[in-house]
């Protein structure tokens, strides 16, 4: 389709349950000028201390072939707030404001939710637990962290600990948007995040969407062992599908991996168009000649 035929809007979401906040978007159409009633959308979500555009975000929204948005969670970037380490909760919250503002104001339909890390684990239990959630047919699941208590054994941990027992907290220093940036993070902060449930994807996640999960193998941050199990829980169901992809070489984030992870995700996502999907390994490239390896 032609650059002309699309859009790029900045969007302001008025948040109902915090009346000073506003969560910041980007609406990607392919025909602005058509009526979207009723019109199919992808939902691209980020990780801890990212923003809309970073990693492969933005480069997703430019190549799907269907309308998408993307935003900032609360205390991240052009969305007010504070950033809170455990406060997944409130994710929830903005997920939530989101989709009632998309659906009330343009009449999309959540077809499909693309999740990267924190944002993954936001889209599981949304999937798991709302009216809406249950009737997304299909997720992507990148770099989603299952056992939650394992950052406790990450580097980062134990550099806060060591912040803990000097000061009660750690300031994290970081750099978003080639912006300066520093966010707080205190013990209680911590445990709430290790007692998010995540187990709830056994039972409770739709039987029907199809999900795939995509890892790296050289993940330092959210173990690989991870997505295994995702597998695992995901794959007893009927009919959604669950399909697994592990990169080799790739680090939590990707890094110079963005447009692999785009084109594993465009190849997953034709294939389910195309009714082709099963359960199982997914490769986007498979080489038959072992020999030379």
């Amino acid at each position: 389709m032609a650059a002309s035929e699309r859009a790029t809007t900045k969007i302001y979401i008025p948040h109902p349950d915090e009346p000073d906040l506003s969560i910041c978007g980007i609406l990607e159409q392919h025909a602005p000028r058509q009526d979207t009633m009723g019109r199919k959308l992808v939902l691209i979500l980020h990780g801890t201390m990212g923003h809309k555009d970073y990693l492969f975000q933005r480069r997703l929204a430019d190549r799907f072939p269907m309308d998408s948005f993307r935003f900032d969670f609360r205390g991240n970037y052009e969305t007010g707030g504070t950033w809170k380490q455990g406060a997944l909760d409130e994710d929830i919250q903005d997920l939530n404001a989101v989709v009632a503002y998309l659906k009330s104001t343009y009449g999309y339909k959540i077809e499909l939710i693309v999740g990267h890390s924190r944002g993954s684990l936001v889209a599981f239990r949304w999937i798991a637990t709302t009216e809406d959630g249950r009737n997304v047919p299909a997720f992507v699941n990148v770099s989603g962290r299952y056992r939650m208590r394992k950052i406790l054994e990450t580097p980062a941990a134990k550099v806060w600990q060591e912040s803990f027992e000097k000061q009660g907290y750690f300031e994290w220093h970081i750099t978003v948007a080639r912006q300066a940036v520093v966010a707080r993070i205190h013990p209680h902060d911590v445990e709430q995040f290790c007692a998010w449930d995540t187990s709830i994807v056994w039972e409770q996640f739709p039987k029907e969407t199809d999900v795939l999960t995509l890892h790296g193998l050289a993940d330092k941050t959210v173990p690989p062992y991870d997505a295994v199990i995702y597998a695992r829980a995901l794959s007893r169901r009927s009919p959604g599908t669950h399909t697994l992809h592990l990169m080799e070489d790739a680090d939590h984030n990707f890094t110079k991996r963005q447009d692999d992870v785009v084109e594993a995700i465009l190849q997953w996502w034709d294939a389910r168009q195309r009714d082709e999907l099963q359960t199982g390994i997914w490769l986007t490239e498979i080489r038959e000649n072992t020999a030379k390896l």
